[in-house]
């Protein structure tokens, strides 16, 4: 059965089996035959380098340079001793004639191959044993043949030592007939085999060992990014159930609160109805904070992010709770990119909530000045009050408005003032041009 294609002829496989052929022909042993491939250096800390003395070790990282050097010197001197009856310089020249391919194997391997091919036939009908058994290869060729198909399948994929074997008995077979000598490609093809054979083993058994060690280095990445969420989402169980428990008890708690007392006054309803207000936007929060920490592909919701443009709610709700704070704005109010409006507002949260738990009673003043180059905040506290009894923290508020600030470039100084109080200042440089704002993709990640 052939295979046909709109518009052309019928293809049998046989033709497509030979065009592959042809074409891994092409790819592996003619395209770019002489292009630059310079033998890399090798380890020094590797298993070859070792068996140097601890002294030339440092130079063991060009050993198979050297090695490769030294096979061209055998090459030259086989091919002298073998044409001793020949002048010396013509032996020499011969000698290295059949040494350069060798050589080239250090930075053209494949072209090694065809130089070496042009120069066989040559050298066979030159040298006083041109009618040796291994005809057309000469000792000295014979040699130089074996060494460059060895480097060159060293230095290649594992199919083109098929390549180069099915050359080697090519040219032992055609040689000989075209020329009318007897075929004796017996111990070139049996050599040459075995070298290959040999190669064609450690290549393919290097693949494997890289195969696996790439393979092991993505089921490492994948088993930390797995243990990664096992832990996030345990860390999200564990604040689930003690915190989000206690935030529910206390938003139940404070709205069945005002039937518990008979004819209660507007103010504590007021205060009750703020307490629940509170705990349910904090169960809010917290289940959007747990939802990124369960999941590493958590989509975060659509809701619009606070901006000082609700920085009135925010300190009505301080407020309520029993800060009193002012606000000074100055300047020339303008919209600020989002991210530098969402890292203001949290920040001034952020400096109330450590107000309101270690300077309790103390009166607070929030500023927000609009100038030409950023925004500036400042939260000034007052000293707390002798019988006020602060509530110890966990030490992060800071640490996360520093953060904040320094993802937008910015500056802050925090510390205590000359009265006792407490002064968080912070400036935020605006660009001119919108940009993504970083703090604002941490935000909603």
């Amino acid at each position: 059965m052939t295979e046909t294609t709109t518009g052309g002829t019928a293809r049998p496989p046989e033709f497509r089996l030979a065009s592959g052929l042809f074409r891994s022909l092409r790819d592996d042993l003619i395209t770019d035959a002489f292009a630059f491939r310079p033998l890399p250096p090798i380890r020094t800390d590797g298993r070859l380098a070792r068996l140097v003395p601890r002294a030339l070790r440092p130079r063991a990282a060009f050993l198979p340079h050297s090695v490769v050097v030294l096979l061209s010197l055998v090459t030259v001197l086989v091919t002298v001793v073998n044409n001793r009856t020949l002048h010396s310089g013509l032996s020499l020249l011969m000698g290295l004639m059949a040494a350069t391919p060798v050589l080239m194997t250090l930075v053209r391997p494949v072209g090694a191959v065809w130089v070496l091919l042009g120069v066989t036939l040559p050298l066979a009908m030159v040298e006083s044993t041109s009618t040796s058994m291994t005809w057309p290869w000469s000792p000295g060729t014979f040699f130089a043949h074996l060494v460059v198909v060895t480097i060159v399948a060293l230095r290649s994929r594992p199919r083109v030592a098929g390549w180069l074997w099915l050359i080697t008995v090519a040219i032992g077979s055609l040689l000989p007939s075209a020329i009318g000598r007897p075929l004796e490609p017996g111990p070139m093809a049996f050599l040459c085999a075995v070298s290959l054979l040999a190669v064609t083993v450690r290549n393919t058994r290097k693949e494997a060992q890289q195969e696996v060690t790439a393979q092991q280095e993505v089921t490492a990445v994948e088993r930390d990014k797995r243990t990664l969420l096992e832990e996030r989402t345990t860390i999200a169980r564990e604040l689930h159930d003690v915190v989000a428990h206690h935030m529910s008890v206390v938003a139940i708690q404070a709205e069945a609160a005002p039937y518990r007392v008979k004819n209660p006054p507007p103010e504590l309803e007021a205060a009750f109805v703020t307490i629940r207000e509170n705990a349910v936007a904090a169960l809010t929060e917290l289940r959007r904070v747990l939802g990124v920490v369960r999941s590493s592909d958590y989509e975060a919701p659509d809701a619009p992010q606070p901006t000082l443009a609700s920085l009135d709610v925010l300190l009505a709700n301080v407020r309520e709770a029993g800060l009193n704070v002012e606000k000074t704005i100055t300047g020339a109010v303008r919209e600020l990119p989002q991210g530098v409006e969402l890292s203001a507002y949290r920040i001034i949260q952020e400096a109330l909530s450590n107000t309101l738990r270690h300077a309790p009673g103390a009166a607070a003043e929030v500023e927000v000045s609009y100038v030409l180059g950023g925004l500036g905040i400042q939260i000034v506290n007052q000293a707390a009050t002798a019988d006020a009894r602060p509530s110890a923290g966990a030490g992060h508020g800071i640490t996360g408005m520093r953060e904040r600030v320094a993802m937008l470039e910015g500056e802050m100084t925090a510390g205590q003032t000359a009265a006792g109080g407490y002064e968080v200042a912070v400036f935020i440089p605006v660009r001119n041009r919108q940009e993504p704002d970083p703090v604002l993709e941490a935000e909603t990640i």
